[in-house]
């Protein structure tokens, strides 16, 4: 019996080193698990210097999106700099040659600071991933030598605003769809009709930029500068016959000459209620919410060769320097995203560049956006490649403008006032390359 329980406490005693071996086995092994799974270390805290500028209410949208992102990222404070407009370039250019640039800024003119601007492509999953979110028309204002120097927040579009009141007069009816928008001669005929049944004094003002003017230049097939970015392509047969095409609308009384051969403003003139149909940009929408003396609406821009608006735009940009690069980056792609993205266009009254954000729920014009956003899903990208080249443009413009204005009045013909332009725009592209 003794024999027998010495064996038993023996085994006993066995079992129980054993299971304290265990035990302590699994302890080591939990601590082990606990420490790979433990938080990560606290991010350092960052302020991110933000250079903004607003045309309405954007600016406030924004500060709501800020306040929403520190609180989700507690080491990352942002501190707003608001400038107006004008001042926006000196004031990035001044921060840069002190050495202390901006984390970000609300850019228009991204190829200006390319040179300065992060390459995102790092960040953001690769340039091609990042970049098929979003409208293929606007692609060369923020990719520029293969690099992603900045990403599109929101969205300008050229379209038609029409006197809906005049068109239901005349009994004219405005196209329903994309797939059956008028060609320019059917536009004509139409806007033709508003003026003689409708009691429209006029058919059509255009805003008096080469920019507006320039949405019929694209749909003739045509563009300012060539594709590959080397030379004039203003001067083409089919920029010929665009300048030719706008000249007759003016000779025939649908298009006043008093807005490209006065001072008339196209805005006041459409207010009055007595022209058919403004040729403006999606800014317009707000500024015409207080109409009630007539119906208004949007309709589909006219085609030639092609559809075709001109797309303009904000984009966020970081810069290089800022030593918080990764964390101006982190705070990009997150603006960028579906929802955020979508909050701050429908919050603003924008259009957003996002693929899947063509339908916003706005409080104001829902539907006329949607044509607006349409227009840029049809709009060829030599828009973007001609206006996206800051450097250059600004050095032709008003010139462009001015030839324009010449043929209307009937001291220049179109082609005499594309082959000068043209010349000015290999200059600029001489220049620019030494």
């Amino acid at each position: 019996m003794k024999s027998m329980k010495t064996v038993m406490a023996v085994s006993l005693a066995t079992l129980m080193v054993a299971a304290v071996t265990a035990c302590g086995s699994n302890t080591s092994n939990n601590a082990g698990s606990a420490a790979n799974t433990a938080a990560p270390a606290a991010k350092k805290d960052v302020t991110l210097d933000f250079v903004w500028f607003s045309d309405g209410i954007e600016g406030d949208v924004m500060k709501g999106l800020v306040k929403e992102y520190q609180e989700k990222n507690t080491n990352v404070k942002i501190n707003f700099i608001e400038v107006p407009f004008k001042d926006l370039p000196n004031k990035i250019k001044t921060m840069i040659a002190g050495g202390q640039p901006p984390a970000l800024a609300r850019m228009t003119d991204t190829g200006a600071f390319a040179k300065q601007a992060v390459d995102l492509s790092q960040y953001v999953g690769g340039a091609e991933a990042f970049t098929s979110q979003f409208v293929d028309s606007i692609k060369p204002y923020y990719v520029v030598d293969n690099k992603v120097i900045g990403a599109p927040m929101d969205l300008t579009a050229n379209g038609l605003i029409y006197n809906k009141t005049l068109f239901d007069k005349a009994g004219v009816k405005v196209p329903t769809g994309p797939d059956n928008v008028w060609t320019w001669d059917e536009f004509s005929a139409s806007l033709k009709q508003v003026m003689e049944k409708g009691g429209a004094k006029y058919g059509l003002v255009w805003d008096y930029t080469p920019h507006r003017w320039s949405t019929m230049l694209y749909e003739f097939g045509g563009s300012m500068i060539s594709s590959d970015g080397k030379k004039a392509a203003i001067n083409s047969p089919e920029g010929v016959q665009t300048l030719d095409y706008f000249a007759k609308m003016h000779k025939d009384g649908i298009i006043p000459t008093s807005v490209w051969l006065g001072s008339e403003n196209p805005n006041n003139l459409f207010r009055t209620g007595t022209v058919a149909a403004h040729l403006a940009g999606n800014w317009m929408l707000s500024n015409y919410k207080d109409i009630t003396n007539f119906e208004w609406g949007v309709t589909y821009l006219p085609k030639q060769k092609i559809r075709s608006s001109v797309p303009g735009g904000k984009y966020l940009m970081a810069f290089q320097g800022s030593k918080v690069e990764k964390e101006a980056a982190e705070f990009i792609q997150w603006a960028t995203s579906k929802e955020i993205n979508s909050k701050y266009n429908q919050n603003s009254l924008f259009l957003s560049p996002r693929k899947d954000s063509a339908k916003l729920d706005y409080a104001f014009g829902k539907e006329m956006f949607e044509v607006f956003a349409n227009e840029l899903a049809n709009t060829t990208p030599l828009a973007a490649n001609d206006w996206s080249r800051q450097t250059i443009v600004p050095k032709f413009s008003n010139d462009l403008k001015d030839n324009i204005s010449k043929v209307l009045g009937g001291k220049m013909t179109s082609q005499e006032a594309l082959d000068q332009t043209a010349k000015l725009i290999d200059k600029a592209i001489a220049d620019e390359s030494k």
